[in-house]
């Protein structure tokens, strides 16, 4: 069932954005699921600019890359350590330029569990509306003894050759 009203999960935490191997700088970030939006996640990046960068991808890839390497093309996550601690990396790739951002990895993990209670795994297509949304349309394309002919007009189609 379709409900109105959307619930937002959000996180604020501090990334890693990585410039070398021996050096990576602070970058604060926004974690941020919609459940109108349930198959995605949405990442905000403060740059320092005026204007944040955003970035947005399954939530699939990124519950997979807590556990293992995943993703091709623009948006890859991988799980690693470093200096003893557990990381989430997350390469992203646009025509801009490319980055390497570091989270840390129990509080990408608590966050997504958030998010998975709220939308369990299987229930996204649910959230989507779109067996309403689609019932909508055949109501109003059959319903009240409207046919296509009356609600669109007479069809009117060139004779071969014209």
């Amino acid at each position: 069932m379709h409900d109105e009203r959307h619930t937002v999960v959000e996180r604020e935490l501090e990334l890693g954005l990585v410039l070398s191997p021996e050096r990576s700088i602070p970058v604060p970030a926004r974690l941020m699921y919609r459940t109108d939006d349930p198959y995605a996640v949405h990442v905000t990046f403060h740059i320092g600019s005026d204007s944040p960068v955003h970035w947005t991808f399954a939530r699939e890839l990124l519950v997979e890359g807590v556990f293992r390497p995943c993703g091709e093309g623009d948006v890859r996550v991988w799980p690693t350590k470093a200096d003893g601690r557990s990381l989430v990396c997350m390469a992203l790739t646009s025509p801009d330029g490319d980055a390497l951002v570091e989270a840390p990895a129990a509080a990408v993990s608590a966050w997504l569990e958030r998010t998975l209670r709220v939308v369990p795994p299987g229930t996204e297509k649910d959230r989507l509306g779109l067996d309403k949304g689609l019932s909508d349309l055949l109501a109003m394309a059959h319903g009240e003894g409207t046919g296509p002919d009356e609600a669109w007009g007479p069809q009117e189609f060139p004779e071969a050759g014209a």
